[in-house]
């Protein structure tokens, strides 16, 4: 009697684990194309599709994502203002961005290979993703045309033949040589990563109009609002494009201010390095401060000064601004001769600096 019942009670659980398990398959969540879910289900930072080069092809896209908020392996953090938007954003695009990864890289490749070229980080090819999804005949309502969306003037402006029969701008290769230059240009210009993407959608009169109207901020989660709401936007999709093909943030992703406090003081003159590999591996670097003068250095170290600054761009702008602090990077045995004679190059610096001032104002 008693196996009966152990019996029937088997049976009794075994049946309602099945209807339990068909409830739950009803009330699971299935995505559309654009990775919207079929039911109200709010989107979690931590599900999100695969990345790109960071995991490998599996039948299921789904993995774990590092919570924005937090730091990532690189230190970036997300800024708290771009987390709803992005989150969103990432909602509505990872699937079908995502599926560029079959195609896009050959495209991805050849815009790398340039933006390292000009000294410009390799993250902006998604500028391209955002602007036209790397289509060379894109059109915009506005006349810019080609995978970097550029108008006609500031297209002929950076080199590029803009004529009845001819439109460079559908170019991959020389549009993104021009849109390079217009990168580097700009960020000349602001100094500032999201300022420059604003300013590449809505041009640079719209960002200085931005900051007047703020006070003089040069922050951009200050000034947004009084950007164009397709500027403030587009900055907002290059973040999260970024971060679905990235998996986290970058320079990029970062106010100039962030990029200090997350990166170090010079990150964002030390991405126009260009060492090789090998030259990085053997090189030393310090943390320089107060009125070293390149010229001085190169000579007492005896290295060719076009060395000196692919090591250490923009080494004098940095110098001579009101934060002078630089992660002076050098060969190891240049180092040594740098440690050994910094005092003597630090007094011919300023020796130096004091003639030029004198000089100018004559």
């Amino acid at each position: 009697m008693k196996r009966k019942l152990f019996l029937f009670a088997c049976i009794l659980c075994i049946g309602w684990l099945c209807m339990s398990y068909k409830s739950v398959s009803k009330t699971s969540y299935r995505y559309d194309g654009y990775g919207k879910s079929k039911k109200a289900k709010k989107f979690i930072l931590t599900d999100v599709m695969m990345l790109p080069g960071k995991v490998a092809d599996s039948a299921n896209p789904q993995s774990q994502f590092t919570n924005l908020f937090e730091n990532n392996a690189n230190g970036i953090r997300l800024n708290p203002r771009a987390v709803t938007f992005v989150q969103d954003y990432m909602e509505k695009n990872s699937e079908e961005l995502l599926k560029m990864k079959r195609w896009a890289q050959p495209y991805f490749n050849l815009i790398d290979n340039i933006l390292q070229k000009y000294g410009l980080p390799t993250e902006l090819k998604y500028l391209a993703v955002i602007e036209s999804q790397l289509k060379r005949t894109a059109v915009s309502w506005a006349g810019a045309v080609g995978p970097w969306q550029l108008m006609p003037e500031t297209a002929r402006i950076l080199g590029l033949k803009v004529t009845k029969t001819r439109d460079e701008r559908t170019d991959f290769y020389k549009s993104t040589h021009a849109a390079a230059k217009y990168l580097r240009d700009l960020y000349n210009e602001f100094n500032d990563w999201l300022l420059v993407i604003a300013a590449y959608n809505g041009g640079p009169a719209n960002v200085y109009s931005a900051i007047r109207k703020s006070g003089g901020s040069r922050n951009f989660w200050d000034i947004q609002y009084y950007l164009p709401a397709e500027s403030r936007n587009h900055v907002k999709k290059f973040i999260g494009t970024h971060y679905i093909f990235e998996g986290q943030g970058s320079v990029t992703t970062l106010t100039r201010a962030e990029a200090e406090e997350q990166i170090g003081v010079t990150a964002t003159y030390l991405l126009n390095r260009r060492i090789t590999t090998e030259e990085n591996n053997n090189a030393r670097s310090v943390i320089v401060s107060g009125k070293y003068f390149s010229e001085a250095i190169a000579r007492h170290i005896m290295m060719d000064m076009s060395d000196f600054e692919r090591y250490n761009p923009d080494f004098d702008k940095k110098m001579a601004s009101a934060n002078n602090v630089y992660e002076l990077k050098l060969p190891a045995d240049k180092m040594e001769l740098f440690n050994a004679n910094k005092y003597i190059i630090l007094n011919e610096s300023v020796q130096l600096l004091l003639n030029s001032a004198t000089a100018s104002s004559k």
